[in-house]
């Protein structure tokens, strides 16, 4: 389409909105904020954002999904303990609560009713902060094109967390109200609360740092998971694989954090040539292979007692 010589439209992500197409000749209005749903292209004008998420886009939804659940998770765990033969039917209701919560996300995104989405390509860090580059033509009028550049990846967030949250105060309180008998009146709902304090916290952790997650999101995976599996083990005094055999609940765990770090290595290498990617997939086992080979060697008392000896 033709582009008709207008001045020049300062700012990274300001743009101009098509009015009207008559033909191959377009109409411009003024050089502004793009509405939702559009971008800027190279002849800084607003285009309709017509792509779809890629791989490492859906990889990124899914992990600021599982964040919740995560959470929710290790909080249920937490306040049950060995109190409550409840704690499982109250992950299978935060599941639940998250998948639908993902699903109703999708379907109001647009195009409305599809599990498709359309999504504008993310090209560079600051497409998430757009508010960060409102021009200053004359340096004390400011001309505000803050819109969402990187359309819906960062707003799609925010609905889904209120949808999780919408949710789990419908299901949640009746379900532990009806089974969560063996605990006290005080602890049944301390999961509940916790919910309400890290909802929030996701949500500014999101609205601020949504696209240094972006691309750190892999690199976190595996570092938390790493960590918070040798945490687990040496607490819970896993020295050998018999030990982990004797209850099924940490090979549960186990197997969860192998799929955590599974997860990060394919973010990382994106799948991008299979050959040579899923080879990696074969090092998922590693660590917890390296503790539970080594754990016996690290014994405190064993250290204490041979420093002892050798005195």
């Amino acid at each position: 389409s033709a582009v008709e010589i207008q001045p020049a439209c300062l700012g990274l992500y300001c743009g101009r909105t098509v009015l009207s197409v008559n033909g191959s000749v377009e109409t411009y209005g003024d050089c502004g904020v793009c509405p939702r749903g559009q971008r800027t292209d190279d002849n800084k004008i607003c285009r309709e954002c017509m792509g779809s998420p890629d791989r490492y886009d859906w990889l990124y939804l899914g992990f600021m999904a599982m964040l919740p659940l995560v959470l929710h998770w290790f909080f249920i765990e937490w306040y049950s303990g060995k109190k409550s033969s409840s704690a499982l039917l109250q992950h299978l209701t935060a599941l639940l609560e998250c998948s639908v919560a993902a699903v109703v996300t999708l379907l109001l995104s647009d195009p409305v009713g599809s599990l498709h989405i359309r999504s504008c390509r993310v090209k560079k860090l600051s497409d998430w902060y757009t508010m960060l580059y409102n021009p200053s033509p004359d340096y004390i009028t400011t001309v505000h094109c803050t819109h969402e550049a990187v359309y819906p990846l960062y707003t799609i967030v925010f609905i889904y967390y209120a949808f999780c949250l919408v949710l789990m105060m419908l299901l949640r309180p009746l379900l532990v109200k009806k089974i969560a008998c063996g605990l006290g009146r005080s602890d049944r709902f301390k999961s509940i609360y916790a919910a309400l304090y890290f909802f929030p916290i996701l949500t500014v952790l999101q609205a601020v740092g949504g696209g240094l997650l972006y691309y750190a999101f892999p690199y976190i995976i595996l570092v938390l998971s790493l960590v918070t599996l040798a945490v687990y083990l040496s607490a819970s005094e896993v020295e050998f694989f018999k030990d982990l055999l004797v209850r099924k609940k940490r090979l549960v765990v186990l197997f969860s954090h192998w799929l955590l770090h599974a997860y990060g290595i394919i973010s990382i290498s994106k799948l991008d040539k299979l050959e040579q990617d899923l080879p990696l997939l074969a090092l998922v086992p590693a660590p917890a292979l390296f503790y539970l080979m080594t754990a016996k060697y690290t014994e405190p008392s064993r250290i204490l007692s041979e420093g002892g000896n050798g005195h």
